[in-house]
Formats: structure tokens, sequence, C-alpha cells
């Protein structure tokens, strides 16, 4: 059984094959499987996009393991990316087949870590509790109930007769050859055409690149192929191998055949750990992988370092060529003739005085393209240290694997010792030229790993001598020895704390329970239905678009004459088709007459099929004349003195004079870059138009439906009541979906109004990256003055972000940013401006935290500026400049920061940060190559909006005839577990159990006027609108219950129908009284603040810039949490999304303003390897009277926590600096890449570069 990559397995090529999908795994209609029951009741899926990938990873693991390992389920699970969960749950519920303990157990000594002794909280009496499932409720795994292969297609493979199978399409043949000589026929006949064994290198560039092939050959099965050959001087292997039976093969090799001989083979298999993830290791082939020749292969460099030699065949005979630098790089006397096919590798054993090594350094630790990557391998004469033969190969350095045989050359005879080192580090890079403009950039960066991966090489081989003669070769430093490996991918561990619900709580009282997502089952199984699931609908077209390529520029003309001659389409829809306001609110539909950015929608193309709509969107001709000035960058900005809106400020004490009296002055800067969304289901639109009165309906993935149906109302000029906008559920929002989704609705509904017919409207991801852009990228400058005893007294701040093209929310964030600035401190003299920049980038827009992540790094920055100016670690100077009492904000605000100090003492004791500390410091005494770094953040976050209307909410509920209920209200559910909490709400206060409610979808019908789900007050505010609801109909039933006090709750409402009660009500809640006066610089903006504190520590790789999170403590004030499975899955999720945002997420722009990061491949979030080898979350409680419940809305909070990586990474990074004697204080940039790592921990080989 192997899992695979559905959107790259071509349909010819499973004929004979047995699928199976997540709809056969189980389903609610017939039975759900263990899998998926697991995933669910374990809390492993929120908005459920990415679950039924999830499913069939496990669920494939577990048809070849039944009891699985640890280690294999984190392998499993690889491939798969999730944007909500932090993946800790869904690792979970991986764990709970595996036949070992899944519980610390104390390495051993059978005590839980977190034992509760050690662990009390606000006070002895208040319980904790850790278990967030039952596992007796799950139903065990029998491998005997799974399906059996079918037997006919036994039959069918085992048919001696079998004759060539060809498939004939419009355009292209598929042909299936079932001998050698059959398929060598075919290749001689058809030279050109492509052999498709894994798709893995052909689909994408089918689909990416616009590649067309008009035959394709398709070898798979044949027998001779598939193969292993072990013989005396090392291991054949098929070429219809895939990388996972390649890992399998050469496994068994390593087991079976002594060390020495087997440095090729593990070099192999350590690459072929974290290359691409599982789906795909099942997919692509060896032979396919070595004669594609990537530029980024991981495999080649070594099997051209351990003398590989590739069979081929043709109708004319074998041949072998040798897999070296010739063939490589692509000399056209080395390669495949046109009618040859490779029929197996050949991969020698390595001898005793033979080393092979591969090593390679990705922006992530797997799944991933490297950065770079290398195979390298050196043979002695015997007995001695003596260079006889050397090899290296490097990857993602130049349009080819490239070969340094000059370099290899000049260094034959020479000791291996450091005078060798430093010749060979000089000569490579000379030998290895990466032009300043290379694709993908980091030139220097890149030079920089060629040699210290030389140098690890060196290091290597350095140690392998030394355990063949101790005495005759001398080991390397023990300081160097961490150098040697690299990080390990460990199985998450962690516990998860929250309050007990009170014991004399109603047991069906729901309130505090951590009960599973009302839809999580539905995720499991693939029956959750998501706007792109509606069935096709009657004469429904699809919709592509045409966007700009200038970042500035006047349209001249648009030809889509092209277009509309082709097949299928229907009609091409500009600004000229808009009835209404092509421009609303500063929001432009489609470009007019000019285009302000690269991405801007110019035209959309209607047509009977997406694949013929997005053909003919390529083929519209624009015309442009560039316009000055372009504005990329918030410096050009400033530049050209180019805002959105006036400066925001607030301000409190006197700032210049306070300046006057301190004893140190610093200045300093930080930028913060931008962050995509990349929630896993892209922007959809299901547009139709009504017959009658002009009407449309939407179903749309959005997070704030009123605004969709105010623009698609602007945009067609027509009142709002006849738009009705669903949306049933959100695969992931983050922000994303709050603002874009009404600009990307109106176009498609104007497309179904000019075509009057049903427009289904997705964007790709790389569209929905272009177009949708982000979080705000930000430029933060300070100037701090502070005391000796670092007791900071005055701050003046300024903020600048880059707005993009548009209006959008830059304004609001600006804000936000301005009024969240002080984060956990109190600064007596402090002043805070921000501004929003106009450029032409597409338009930033809401994104979790809203503006404090990526302010409130500035705020930690200064203060690890003055902890370094006067000799204190971060977390004292934190400590001294805490709020301690109650206290009033720049704003006037008052607050009481207790929890804040709660979370920050429970934080550093719990996480025994003082112990660690030394640790830490102890390590990289004795560590030269890595560092460890430690670091704990404070966090003081808001929640709702400093606009009283948009905190109101309002709910319908609706009671019927047989006692079940119906609970609407104006909040969205993606994946959060809105819904979830609503009914816990409704059942709680109709004392009814949660079976009886039903909540179906949110609707402008049921609901109008609703504000957005964002903020996170989601729960806050439609909870007290449901609660309301509910009220008002307990109320209007209290006379039938005291008349019937023991009846039941289905007897009360027959009676109450009887009696012409109404047993429907809409809820209302007026919102939190928030307000802001601007001039005034005053306000009361928020309803209450939620508090946490993090600790992370990480160790770095300062040759690679690789890092690795060991462990985090997050401790966050929830007061009472209503569903603390939920809650915790919103901070794990956060955290993990946070920590992506401040280390690997990064986003790429050319000086023109071109996105160069538009896809998976390009632009890296957090997969399960990334997330804390420990990780441990707590709810620390405390009283909010002013929520419902005396709850918090926690669903942004944990964003800013994973900022604790960023500062242990500056931590280690420090540590690093100083010992190589450098200046402690450097310019502190986010997000911490691997190029920001290594380039900042500077040494002899960043000097050579």
């Amino acid at each position: 059984h192997s899992p695979v990559t559905a959107c790259l397995v071509p349909i010819c090529s499973l004929h004979g094959a047995a699928v199976t999908t997540v709809e056969g795994v189980g389903s609610i209609r017939t039975r759900i499987h263990p899998v998926q029951e697991r995933l669910a009741k374990c809390h492993g899926t929120q908005c459920g996009f990415c679950s039924p990938g999830m499913v069939m990873s496990i669920y494939t693991l577990l048809r070849n393991h039944p009891e699985p390992t640890l280690e294999q389920i984190t392998k499993a699970l690889g491939g798969n990316l999730c944007r909500c969960t932090g993946y800790r749950p869904i690792v979970e519920s991986g764990k709970t087949f595996c036949a070992e303990s899944t519980i610390c157990g104390l390495k051993g000594s059978g005590k839980c870590c977190m034992d509760q002794e050690e662990r009390s909280f606000v006070n002895r009496q208040e319980k904790m509790c850790t278990k967030l499932y039952n596992e007796d409720e799950f139903q065990p795994l029998d491998p005997s109930q799974e399906p059996i292969f079918p037997p006919e297609l036994i039959r069918m493979a085992e048919d001696p007769n079998k004759r060539r199978l060809m498939f004939q399409g419009e355009r292209t043949t598929w042909i299936t050859p079932v001998t050698l000589s059959d398929l060598l026929e075919l290749k001689a006949n058809f030279p050109e055409a492509p052999l498709i064994m894994g798709n893995t290198a052909v689909g994408p560039s089918i689909k990416f690149k616009g590649e067309f092939h008009p035959d394709f050959i398709s070898p798979l099965g044949l027998p001779e192929l598939y193969f292993v050959d072990y013989t005396d001087d090392g291991v054949t292997i098929g070429a219809g191998y895939s990388l996972a039976q390649l890992n399998d093969a050469l496994h068994l090799t390593v087991l079976e055949q002594p060390k020495e001989k087997t440095k090729t083979y593990r070099a192999l298999l350590k690459h072929l750990r974290t290359l691409a993830g599982a789906q795909i290791r099942n997919m692509a082939t060896l032979g396919g992988h070595v004669v594609s020749r990537p530029n980024f292969s991981d495999l080649n460099p070594i099997l051209a370092a351990g003398n590989a030699t590739i069979n081929l065949i043709s109708k004319g005979g074998e041949r072998q060529i040798p897999l070296n630098s010739h063939f490589l790089e692509r000399s056209p006397e080395a390669s495949l003739k046109s009618e040859e096919i490779v029929l197996s590798v050949h991969i020698p054993h390595s001898t005793q005085w033979h080393f092979v090594s591969g090593l390679r350094l990705a922006q992530r630790q797997e799944n991933a393209f490297a950065i770079v990557n290398a195979g390298m391998s050196v043979k002695f004469e015997d007995g001695t240290d003596t260079i006889k033969d050397l090899q290296m190969f490097y990857g993602s350095v130049g349009p080819t694997v490239v070969s340094a045989s000059q370099t290899c050359k000049q260094l034959i005879g020479r000791s291996w010792d450091d005078h060798m080192l430093s010749d060979a580090c000089r000569w490579v890079l000379d030998e290895i030229y990466i032009p300043p403009a290379a694709k993908g950039g980091m030139v220097e960066y890149r030079r920089t790993l060629i040699i210290s991966l030389l140098f690890k090489f060196y290091l290597k081989v350095r140690r392998g001598l030394n355990k063949k003669d101790p005495h005759k070769f001398p080991d390397i430093p023990e300081r160097y020895m961490s150098a040697l490996d690299d990080f390990p991918i460990k199985t998450p561990q962690g516990i998860q704390m929250f309050q007990c619900v009170d014991p004399y709580q109603s047991p069906q009282d729901p309130i505090g329970h951590p009960v599973m997502h009302q839809s999580a089952i539905k995720h499991a199984t693939g029956e959750a239905v998501f706007s792109d699931d509606m069935p096709p609908i009657a004469q429904e077209l699809f919709l592509a678009v045409t966007t700009s390529t200038r970042a500035h520029a006047k349209i001249i003309s648009i030809d889509a004459s092209e277009a509309l001659a082709l097949p299928g389409v229907v009609d091409v829809i500009t600004a000229e088709d808009v009835p209404g306001d092509n421009n609303h609110q500063g929001e432009v539909l489609y470009a007019q007459n000019e285009v302000i950015c690269v991405g801007q929608i110019v035209c959309t193309v209607a047509a009977d099929t997406y694949s013929h709509a997005r053909e003919a969107a390529k083929k519209v001709k624009i015309t442009y004349e560039d316009i000055e000035p372009r504005i990329i960058t918030i410096e050009q900005a400033l530049e050209h003195n180019s805002f959105f809106s006036i400066e925001k400020k607030v301000e409190q004490g006197n700032v210049e004079q306070a300046f006057k009296y301190v004893d140190q002055i610093i200045e300093g800067e930080a930028h913060v870059e931008g962050q995509e969304h990349f929630y896993m289901e892209t922007q959809t639109i299901l547009a139709i138009p009504k017959q009658e009165d002009k009407e449309m309906v939407l179903y749309l993935g959005t997070q704030f439906p009123s605004h969709a149906q105010e623009f698609v109302a602007a945009a067609l000029n027509i009142p709002r009541s006849r738009i009705a906008c669903h949306v049933k559920r959100i695969g992931g929002g983050f922000g994303g979906k709050v603002t874009k989704p009404a600009l990307l609705g109106a176009i498609g509904a104007v497309a179904a109004n000019k075509t009057g017919r049903p427009i289904r409207f997705i964007l790709e991801r790389g569209d929905d990256m272009l177009i949708t852009a982000g979080r705000h990228p930000l430029l933060g400058k300070y100037k701090i003055g502070f005391m000796n005893n670092s007791v900071i007294k005055a701050a003046d701040v300024e903020y600048y972000i880059n707005g993009g093209c548009t209006p959008d929310e830059s304004e609001s964030v600006t804000e936000f940013i301005v009024l969240k600035s002080d984060n956990a401190y109190y600064i007596p003299n402090f002043r805070c401006r921000g501004r929003p920049c106009k450029t032409n980038l597409p338009s930033n827009t809401a994104f979790r935290g809203y503006g404090f992540p990526e302010a409130a790094v500035v705020a930690e920055a200064y203060m690890a500026a003055v902890a370094s100016q006067c000799n204190l670690s971060p977390e004292e100077v934190k400590e001294i400049n805490m709020y301690k009492r109650i206290s009033t904000t720049a704003y006037k605000q008052t607050f009481n920061p207790e929890p804040l100090r709660r979370c920050w003492k429970e934080c550093l004791e719990k996480s025994s940060f003082s112990a660690r500390k030394l640790a830490t410091e102890e390590f990289n005494k004795k560590n030269y190559w890595k560092k460890r770094g430690l670091a704990a953040v404070p966090m003081k976050f808001t929640v709702g909006f400093p606009v009283a209307y948009y905190n109101q909410a309002a709910a319908l509920v609706h009671i019927y005839l047989d006692g079940s209920v119906l609970v609407t209200h104006g909040g969205c559910e993606m994946g959060q577990g809105l819904h979830t909490k609503m009914i816990q709400v409704a059942s709680r206060e109709l004392n009814i159990p949660q079976s009886y409610i039903h909540l179906s979808e949110t609707s402008t019908v049921t609901v109008p006027n609703a504000s957005f789900t964002a903020a996170s007050m989601g729960a806050d505010i439609n909870g007290k609108a449901v609660q309301n609801a509910c009220q008002i109909l307990m109320a209007r039933l209290q006379p039938i219950i005291r008349k019937n006090p023991e009846g039941r709750w289905e007897d009360w409402i027959a009676k109450a129908f009887e009696e012409s009660i109404s047993l429907s009500t809409t809820g209302y809640f007026k919102g939190y009284q928030t307000y802001m006066d601007w001039e005034k610089e005053k306000g009361d903006p928020y309803p209450y603040y939620v508090y946490g504190a993090s600790c992370s520590e990480v160790e770095v790789d300062c040759l690679t810039g690789a890092h690795k999170l060991l462990r985090t403590d997050i401790f966050m004030d929830a007061a009472f949490s209503i569903n603390p499975a939920l809650d915790i899955g919103q901070i794990e999720g956060a955290f993990i999304q946070g920590m992506g945002f401040y280390t690997i997420e990064e986003l790429k722009y050319s000086p023109e303003g071109v996105l160069y990061s538009r896809s998976p491949d390009d632009y890296k979030i957090p997969t399960v390897t990334e997330i804390p080898e420990e990780f441990y979350v707590t709810l620390v409680r405390s009283q909010n009277p002013t929520a419902i419940y005396s709850s918090k809305g926690l669903g942004e909070a944990g964003m800013f926590l994973g900022s604790s990586v960023l500062f242990a990474i500056f931590d280690a990074v420090t540590a690093a600096r100083k010992e190589r004697g450098l200046t402690k204080t450097f310019t502190l940039n986010s997000p911490a890449t691997p190029e920001f790592i290594r380039m900042t921990c500077m040494d002899q080989f960043t000097d050579m570069v």
C-alpha cells in the first residue's frame, strides 16, 4: 500500500491498480474507520480541508504496519501540510495505534514530568486536567476487516496473454507496453515521447510550464525494471523502483553488509529520509530521478560521488554510462540517445579507505528543495591520509548539478589536513561561479554553503580516519564534534493542561468540557462540504483571471480576440462590464485605464471548463506603458512620501524631556517581512444568478458575508436585499478571507450577471498567493532612553507598514499597531507613531494578530538591545520593565496586569528557565559549530475592535415541534470551532443535550448585517447573541415548565405550541462599547486583554544556518475556557503559524514588484518536523466578567508567542558571535531564515566569500 499525491496520478496509469480514497476508508453513511474516528476525537481537525490527506497517510501506514513505531508516524505525515492545528493532535491520533507507550514516563522513571504536585496553579485546590479525549471510546483497529486486494486484478496481472494497452484522447495517446521488447519498439518509434512512471517531473511541467506531449509511454509494472541484484561489488537496482523501494533495498543492504562497504548507501538513505514527502517518494522512480537530472537533485551528487553507473538499453542493445560530471552537466556525448531507456543503476560498495557523504541544507528540514546540496567522496592511498581520488558534486548552484573537478584534480596527492582544506575552499569558490543575478538569489549564502558543506565533509573524513587509526590520525577537536550530525527528526511529545470542570456541574452541561469539533468526523471522512464540493450546476461556467504583469502602468489596449476564438470560451469580462461600482471604497474590481500592481486582475475569461478558461486567459494580449514612480518597498514609499492616511499617534509623559535625564540612549530599527496566509482552501466563489428580480446567490468561503454582499450589490447596482451570501464552512481563513472574498465575489458576480449563467471561480494556489497578498511587512524605528540598571524611562517608536496599492485594512492595522506597541511593558514617557505606506504591490490585508505579531517584535528587539548594553539577560530587562500593578496605557485605558505577571512567573518557573539557561551556556562552551539559545517572551494582547458597532452580533434560534433546535448566528466557521461552542452555549442555556441542536450554515438571509468573524471575538459576541435568544425562549417556556416541572423537553415544546407561544426568536448582543478618539489620543478601544508567555529553546547549526526547535512552554491566560480542546488547538496552531512567520516563511519579490514565492515549492510553511520536540501548553485561570461565562477569545493570541523561537535563535546567534569576538548587537530581522542565521554567525568561511 502506497500513499500518493492524487493530482499527479494520470488516470491511465491506474489500469490494474486498486485505488482507495478517503471515501473508501470509511463513511458516516456506512461506518467510520478507527483512523478517522481517532483523528476527530483527538482534535486533529480544525478547518478539515487537510484531514482526508492526513487520514490516507495514517491509514496507508497502518495497512503496512498495524502497530507502527513513533518514527513511522512522523515519517508518514512528513508529506502532509496543515495550517490550522500545529500538527501535535494529528501526530497524537497516530500515536494511539503504536504498540510502545506514548507517555514520556520521565525517561523510564514511570513518573510524569508534569506531575500534579509539582505543577499546581492559582491555588492548591484548583485541579488541572491533562486529557483532552478518552481512549476508552476508540473502536479497536482490526486489520482483518480491511478490504482485500481485488482477485480479478491479480488474475489480470498474471494473464500470460496481456496485450499492449492504448488510450486515445483528443490530443494525446497513452501507451502501456507489456514486454521489454515492446517498450523498446515504442521508444524507437516515438523517440520524443516521455516515459511516465511516477509523473513527478513530467506532470508539474505540463501543469505549470505548459509543456505538451502528443504521446506518452508508460512501462509501469514491467518486471525487467523492478528488481534488486546484490553482487560482490555492489547493488544494481531497477529503474522502475520508486524512491521508497530504493530506500527499503538500501536499508536491507546496510543491515547485511559490513559498515565500510555501505558508506554510499548510508549517505543516500540520509537524504531519502527528507527528500520530498512519503507520497512523492512512493511515486518518483530511481530511473526517472537519475535521467531527469534536476539541478536540485539530492541523490545524483551522491550517486556520482559513489561512482554509480547507469545501465541503458535500446533496440540496438545494451550499454553502460558512468553517472559522472559529464552526464550530470548534460554533455551531449554523455547523455542518453533518444531511443534508449534506463534499465537499472549500479551502485558499487565503498571500500576501506573510501569515504562518501551527502550534505544538504534547505529552508525546511523535510519536503523542501535544497538551497545547496552536495555529494562528496575521497579515496586515500591505503593506510595513509594521502588523497588518491576526490570528487565533489554540488546541486542548486547552477543550471545543472556541478562538479568541482579542477579543484579535485589539484588536490590529488595532498594530505587531508587544514592546509589542504584552506586551498580546497579557495579553489572551489573560484571554480563554481554563481552569477550575482542567479535564479533564486542568496548568492553569498550559497557560496558560503559550498565551503561550509565542504568543511563538514572534511571533519567527517578526519573523524573517520581517526577511528581507523587513532595513533596515526589525530581526532577533530571535541568542540567540533556536533558539527558532524544533522538535526535528528523526533516525534513530538508534550502535555496540555487546563482547568477541570467543577464536579458539581450538571453532567449534561458541556461548558468547560473538551468537546470534539461538531464537524470533525465529517472532516475525517471527507464528507464535510466546502464551496467547491458543491455539485455542478446546470450551465455553469468557470472563471480564470488575466492579471497585470506590470507594477505601475497605463493600459494602452486589451485584445481578447484570440481568447474568444478558443473552444469553450463564452465571454471575456472587463471593467466595462461592471454595471455599478468598479471601484468601491477604493478597492478596484477590474483594472481600468491603469494597473497599480503585478497581479491586479485586468480581465476574466468565462468558459465551459476551467482548463479552457485558463488557456484562454493566457491568450489575452494587454499592451502597457510604464508609469513612474514604481514604489515597491517601504523605503521607496518614504522617499516618495506615499501614504494612505495621516500619522496615527499615542503619547504619554514628556518624551523629549525624559531623554535628557537618562544614562544611555540607543537607536535602532527592525525589519519584519510579510507572510502568506496559505489557507488550505484557496479563495472559492460560486455565483448563481436568479431569473427574477436580478437576485444573486453566492456560496463562498468568507469570514465576512455581509461585506461580500455589500460589494456584490455595489458592483451590480442593486439593493443588498437581493444578494444572498451563504457560508457553510471555510478551509482556513486567518484574516485572508475577511475583505478579499468581497472583491473576488463581486468579480464573479459581474461575470454571472453578464453571461446570465452560474460562475464557479476558484483561484489556483499561485494566483491566490499573487492576487490576495497577506501580512503587512513592517519597518520599526526606535529611540530608547534608559538608566544603567536597565529601567527604560523614554521610548520614541515609529512604525511603517507596506499597505500595497489599495487601502484595504492598512489604516486599521496601523491603528492596532500603535495601540498595542507597548506589549507588556510600562514606559512612563512613551510615544508611538504609525503610518501605512502606499506601494505598487498587491494590497496587504488582515492576518491573525492584525499587526501585533509584527509590531511587538520591535518592542522585544529594543528590550534585547537594552539588555545587551546593561550586561543583563533580556528576560531580566523584561521583568524590570513589565507592567506590575493596575496601570493605564498610553491611550488612558486602565487594566490589571496580574494575569500577565502570573503567566510570566509560571512560564519561567515551570519551564525551569534558569536551570536550562545554565545548561545552554554549558552546551555552548563545549560546542563551537552548534549553539543553543533560550528565550521567553511575555504578551499583553487584545481582542475585539475599537469601533463599538463592529462588536455587535445577532442570532436566530428555532425550536421545532419534535424538540430539535436550529441555531443560526452571524459568525463563520473556519476551523476554530465557533459553531461547536455555539452548540455548547445553546445546550447550557436551554438545558438540553447537544445532540438536539443543529447548526447548518451562516447566511445573510437568516442573520443580516453581521460583523466579521475576526479579532478573536467570534465566540464572545455570537455566544452572547445565542445566549440571549435561548434565554428569551426559556423565559417564554417558564410558565409551561412551572406547571409540569418533571416533564420532558418534547412535552414542554408541544404544550407551548398548543398555547401559541412563539418557538422562534432572534438574539442580540449590542457589543462591547469600545471607542478610540485619535485626536485626543485616548479611549477604551478594547473590551479586555489576553495575557500569555512562552519560552522556547533552539539549537542552531552555525555552518549551515539550520535550526531545531527543542522545546516550547506556553502559558495562556484563558480565564475560563468554554472548550479547552478547541482553545488549546487555537493556541498551538497560532504558535506554529507564528513560528513559521518568524523563521522559515519568506516572501520574495523582484525589484519590479513580481512575487517569486508563488507555490509550496518556493514558500515553506512548517511541517510536522518543525514543531517542538517537547510542546507544553497550559491554560491559566483568571476572571473575565466581561465575556460570556468568563471566557476569553484565544484565536490570535498564540501567534506572537511564536517569536520566542525567533529570540531563542538570536540568543544562540549572539553566543556564536560572542565566541568569535564579534559585536553583541546586530540588526534584528524577521524571518530568521537559514540564510540570516548562517550569514550572521560570521567566521572564516563567510570571510572567504
